[in-house]
């Protein structure tokens, strides 16, 4: 037996509501008044559309009728055809859509009264046969009807997705319920991080989830985000990066670990920034970069094989190929062959002057290593549409990396990119606590003018006293495989509810 039909009085509205939410309100209390429940609390035996579909779409012939073949089927009204006494309309639920076929005089009473009052965009749900319409449609001949949910905003117009792209990152539900296309990208997401999952589960990780509210911020140059502690009278800051506390981990003798965890910086927010995002961190003991390397390009070639079918996918209309292996660059390198200067030879006059060359905004020579950085990013990064493993970046911008075992003006640091997109970094992991101490000695003295400098953590240092083995470390921004893999420019397009400024 159905509930209460619920109150008809007492209903907030505005003088001034749209004619459109009116009208759907009006038929709202008239279903009330009916004694018709507009909000009933289950729906049993519910089938997928998908899979009453795949189970008879092609065995039926136009014009059959399969009677003993009955489904319940619920979803949202997206189209609504009237013709008299029969009428046809779209069916969708979250695996797909399928026509629906109403004679309005085989429905019980109470089923017409509903079915006189439904609008587009209401929940429903219907009892029925399957048959080939005699234009060759598969659809379900429905025997009963019944509203699950009253709705009062009207879907977007014309039904061809929400249009404004204001609107279709403010209001993410009114893009999901209209763009298949849109559910298919936030499907394929939560796919990917399966995978992700299933790769490093089946190599032996175990997936650990750290402090998201942290006494100290570290393991990325990055400014925070603060909040304060009440019963601690405390503050604290937003976690910019895991890394320091899986590190005390392989410490503490887990060998291998990852998470993906939600990270929150106070940047800029851009094509391929967000000030919240999701990021896989992975550490393994007794690795060094160079077997993350390996590592990294099998795990993005295998998620790029498993999710498109292939490992070449196209990108904003360019081929981008993750076939291992993939490219090795040197920063030192790619300066040369992008800056056309050398710099190993030039002076840091000539690498300045290259960088204002180049649209770099500085005023005076800075340090030699972030100053060959800075070119690297204004001419190199640009040209780095296949995948490429930059790598043996300068020591100055590196505090948590081991010193190149061939060059001590470098570090063993790789950053992958594809598409001219970042997409990830990895070091060997410093773990001589004598280094590591004296490198953030030095972060700390440049807080003064650099706020993204890291903090001295003395936590995470008597850890490191401890003893950390060997260790191979790897970041990977999670959004920004999604994007490559679905084609979408925007990161905007690929977080259901990115950060957005406040409109009144």
């Amino acid at each position: 037996m159905e509930g209460p039909a619920g109150p008809v009085t007492g209903v907030i509205m505005s003088i001034n509501e749209n004619p459109l939410r009116a009208e759907k309100r009006k038929k709202l209390h008239a279903l009330r008044e009916k004694g018709i429940n507009p909000y009933p609390y289950v729906f049993e035996n519910k089938a997928k559309i998908s899979e009453v579909t795949a189970e008879h779409a092609a065995t039926l012939q136009a014009g059959e009728k399969k009677p003993e073949f009955t489904y319940r089927i619920a979803g949202r009204l997206m189209t609504l055809r009237m013709m008299g006494k029969a009428s046809f309309f779209n069916l969708q639920d979250q695996t797909g859509s399928v026509q629906v076929y109403v004679k309005t005089e085989e429905l019980s009473e109470q089923d017409r009264m509903a079915f006189e009052l439904v609008d587009l965009g209401d929940i429903v749900g219907i009892e029925g046969f399957v048959f080939k319409s005699q234009k060759g449609e598969f659809s379900i001949y429905a025997k009963s009807f019944q509203i699950l949910t009253k709705t009062i905003e009207p879907l977007p117009e014309k039904f061809h997705g929400v249009q404004d792209i204001e609107i279709k990152y403010r209001h993410r539900h009114l893009d999901l319920m209209t763009d298949a296309d849109s559910r298919k990208v936030f499907e394929t997401r939560s796919k990917i991080i399966k995978e992700v999952r299933r790769f490093l589960d089946d190599r032996g990780f175990m997936e650990v989830e750290t402090p998201t509210l942290q006494p100290v911020y570290g393991g990325a140059a990055a400014t925070p985000f603060t909040t304060h502690h009440k019963a601690l009278d405390m503050k604290l800051y937003m976690r910019i990066s895991p890394e320091l506390y899986l590190k005390r981990l392989i410490v503490g003798g887990f060998e291998k670990v990852y998470e993906i965890s939600k990270n929150f910086r106070n940047e800029g927010i851009d094509r391929t920034h967000n000030p919240e995002f999701a990021l896989l961190e992975f550490y393994e003991a007794y690795t060094d970069y160079n077997y993350q390397m390996k590592q990294f390009e099998e795990l993005i070639s295998s998620l790029a094989l498993k999710i498109t079918g292939s490992m070449k996918v196209t990108y904003q209309g360019k081929e981008i190929d993750f076939t291992p292996p993939w490219r090795r660059l040197t920063v030192h390198e790619g300066v040369k062959e992008y800056a056309g200067i050398d710099p190993d030879k030039a002076t840091d006059q000539e690498i300045f002057q290259a960088i204002r060359k180049n649209g770099g905004d500085i005023d005076e020579p800075g340090k030699r290593g972030e100053m060959i950085m800075e070119l690297f990013e204004l001419t190199a990064e640009q040209h780095l549409v296949q995948p490429t493993f930059v790598m043996d970046h300068p020591v100055e911008i590196s505090p948590l990396t081991k010193i190149h075992r061939r060059d001590s003006r470098l570090v063993e640091r790789f950053e992958p990119f594809a598409a001219c997109m970042e997409i990830g970094n990895a070091y060997s992991e410093l773990n001589d606590p004598e280094d590591q101490l004296a490198r953030l000695k030095e972060q700390e003295a440049n807080r003064a003018k650099d706020e993204e400098a890291h903090p001295m953590d003395e936590d995470f240092l008597l850890a490191i006293d401890a003893g950390m083995p060997p260790t191979g470390g790897v970041g990977i921004g999670i959004e920004r495989i999604v994007m490559l893999l679905t084609d979408r420019p925007s990161i905007r397009d690929i977080i259901f509810f990115p950060t957005m400024r406040i409109t009144k």
